[in-house]
């Protein structure tokens, strides 16, 4: 059994330690509803940023914003890949999402740089209004990951699964303005 983890800089530690194999274990106990040490919901941000760094992207594990020693914000993470610069949202709840995540990224996404974008990503999906309210968040992007597509990102996990399904969404949302598209056409397409 693990022994229970109490500073971000453990589980930070935790989550470097992790190979492929060990995210998937991860993975596993997080859909068990079973992560001994971890409080609940932050085995997900932790293994959705590690899935990104095993990808050699860069990340910024989940942190505080503070301003005159009180918190002002609180960052699930941030992912730094392909030019891009990525606030991550990361819900491990029953519900399906509706649109009160979006409305709280959407207001930390205007007061970073401009060509910040926003990714929730929820184990329970979007409820309908937070999906096509996702679109219409101009100036800002926020794209949507469901469990479904995750789970298709570690299955495949060829090389930069998780970062190639990001460009892939983005593409879409500015080709098309869609900030909700299903990963298994960008698999369909790459697959020989």
């Amino acid at each position: 059994m693990l022994e229970p983890v109490s500073t971000a800089q453990e589980y930070e530690q935790r989550a470097r330690a992790l190979d492929d194999t060990g995210l998937r274990t991860l993975w596993a106990a997080i859909k068990a509803g079973d992560t001994p040490g971890w409080p609940a919901g932050k085995a997900f941000e932790y293994f959705i940023l590690r899935a990104f760094e095993l990808e050699r992207a860069k990340v910024r594990y989940p942190y505080s914003v503070r301003v005159q020693d009180e918190v002002a914000e609180q960052v699930d993470g941030v992912i730094y890949s392909d030019g891009m610069s990525v606030l991550v949202e990361a819900k491990d709840q029953h519900l399906s999402l509706n649109v009160e995540p979006l409305a709280k990224l959407r207001n930390q996404l205007l007061r970073r740089p401009g060509g910040t974008i926003g990714v929730i990503f929820s184990r329970s999906g979007f409820t309908d209004p937070a999906q096509i309210l996702a679109g219409y968040m101009a100036p800002t992007t926020i794209l949507l990951w469901e469990e479904a597509e995750i789970e298709l990102a570690l299955e495949i996990h060829r090389v930069n699964s998780f970062r190639g399904g990001l460009r892939w969404k983005y593409r879409r949302a500015v080709e098309e303005g869609i900030a909700f598209s299903d990963l298994t056409a960008f698999f369909s397409e790459a697959s020989p």
